[in-house]
């Protein structure tokens, strides 16, 4: 009988690092990027006060640029795959809907 992995039930119910939506996930990123990018751009014209849009940058992209990547690929294959494991061999297979 094949059974479902519990870290993908787990994922599904909201852990990890996906957003509710891929429009939200996109918005976080713009913000995180753009803050951590102002914040090493504009240090030549308001000094290194400038540096404490660093850390808001990172708190947006949930602690680093590649958390929020695996949480937009997360966010994007959310309920699409599913993973079955039967006799000790796992496979992704499509969700039925």
């Amino acid at each position: 009988m094949p059974t479902t992995d519990t870290a993908t039930s787990a994922a599904s119910s909201g852990s990890g690092f996906a957003s509710a939506s891929v429009p939200r996930h996109l918005a976080r990123g713009g913000v995180g990027f753009g803050a951590l990018i102002a914040a090493f751009a504009l240090i030549p014209v308001f000094g290194p006060a400038t540096l404490l849009l660093a850390p808001a940058g990172l708190v947006a992209l949930r602690g680093c640029p590649m958390c929020w990547a695996i949480g937009l690929a997360e966010t994007v294959s959310r309920g699409r795959l599913r993973r079955e494991c039967t006799d000790g061999r796992c496979e992704l297979k499509p969700a039925a809907r």
